[in-house]
């Protein structure tokens, strides 16, 4: 799952036009998100435990916990707000006539607009890399198991 935000994203933003990677951004990460956060539960419920107690007792636990909670905070909270952003910032590009990634000075309120994208998609790619390290940890947790 994490090839999208490290690598397909990188790809995607390289090979289109902005409008065209922005449009396939806010279609494909809600998806991508709630892919995110119901995997890692199913894996929780496939794990091979007798009980729910048990396997709260093990360490696969805690790192599939993790991947649930930093994607459902990039599907609920920052997700959105970055979506919220990008609106605002073609609406400013429509009222100003340039676009945000134009050469040259750009007016307070797109600044702080720019500003305002580059935390959110900072917030989300730290969640992203959260869960993708978590996922590791379960990874060498799992590995351990099958070779004890």
């Amino acid at each position: 799952m994490y090839v999208q935000t490290f690598i397909g994203g990188i790809l995607a933003f390289r090979a289109l036009p902005r409008p065209m990677f922005s449009q396939l951004q806010q279609r494909t990460f809600p998806i991508y998100f709630g892919l995110q956060m119901a995997l890692p539960l199913a894996v929780l419920l496939s794990h091979p435990t007798a009980s729910y107690d048990q396997l709260m007792a093990t360490e696969a636990a805690v790192p599939m916990l993790i991947v649930f909670g930093t994607s459902a905070a990039n599907w609920a909270v920052v997700g959105p707000a970055t979506i919220k952003i990008m609106r605002e910032r073609k609406a400013q590009e429509s009222k100003e006539g340039t676009k945000y990634y134009d050469k040259g000075e750009k007016s307070p309120e797109m600044k702080e607009l720019n500003s305002r994208f580059g935390m959110m998609h900072g917030a989300s790619t730290l969640l992203n890399l959260a869960g993708f390290v978590a996922t590791v940890v379960y990874g060498f947790t799992l590995g351990q198991k099958l070779v004890m």
